[in-house]
């Protein structure tokens, strides 16, 4: 009897381990397309768009230098929340949080009116903002996405 709970065992522990093994082998090579992070628009599907009206929420982009080294944006929105808690989660209207971009490339995501960027390559300069809900998708109001973009000459340091 002993001998059978001991055989019992073993083949619980090496069956057990093995199915451990092949099960976390075979999800570490599959990635649910929700959770796919390697593009762009995060593959979280199409924009949002917002009937264009009184309640649509807006966006506006000041950029300046800071005292100290790098620079400050200034996002200031209307009708909209910025909401870090439930980023990545279901959507919720009139909040998200917003996709910065340098020279069209996302750089950061801001969840609040100011954010800082340490530095910015020397020259021509684009930097565009992106509201978006808090499952990643760009709103749109209308045909239109909103956003907002400041271009410069950066000079460097």
């Amino acid at each position: 009897m002993l001998r059978g709970i001991a055989f019992l065992l073993i083949g619980f522990a090496f069956g057990g381990g093995l199915g451990f093994v092949l099960a976390s082998g075979e999800s570490a090579t599959q990635v649910s397309p929700a959770m796919d992070h390697s593009n762009h628009m995060h593959a979280h599907g199409d924009a949002l768009v917002i009937e264009p009206g009184s309640s649509a929420p807006t966006l506006t982009l000041q950029v300046d230098p800071d005292p100290v080294a790098g620079w400050n944006l200034h996002l200031a929105t209307t009708d909209f929340l910025f909401a870090a808690e439930r980023a990545g989660g279901p959507h919720v209207p009139g909040e998200g949080h917003a996709h910065i971009y340098v020279n069209g490339e996302k750089v950061a995501r801001a969840y609040g009116n100011w954010f800082h960027l340490e530095r910015l390559p020397a020259g021509l300069v684009e930097i565009e903002v992106t509201l978006n809900s808090n499952d990643h998708r760009a709103l749109m109001v209308g045909d239109v996405p909103l956003s907002a973009t400041v271009s410069f000459d950066n000079p460097g340091s």
